[in-house]
């Protein structure tokens, strides 16, 4: 079984104003976000850590994007 990935209009307000802000930024909302927006709870805090993560410290994001990517690749992940 697998779980679905939510669009905008299958989520409430608070998630929808959430995905329009990764539209605007990225161009798209990443399917795990999407996923877990079934427990919208889930998914702020999930943001808020992933924020911190990619935004502080003294790795640049580029090359945190680019390690995200690799660990994908190995990983077999699909998108």
């Amino acid at each position: 079984m697998r779980i679905s990935r939510l669009e905008s209009s299958q989520v409430d307000s608070a998630t929808a104003e959430i995905f329009d802000k990764f539209q605007k930024e990225r161009g798209n909302v990443p399917n795990m976000f999407r996923t877990v927006a079934h427990r919208p709870e889930y998914l702020r805090t999930m943001i808020a850590h992933f924020r911190t993560v990619m935004n502080t410290g003294t790795i640049s994001t580029k090359l945190k994007e680019l390690l995200v990517v690799r660990v994908s690749q190995i990983n077999r992940c699909q998108y």
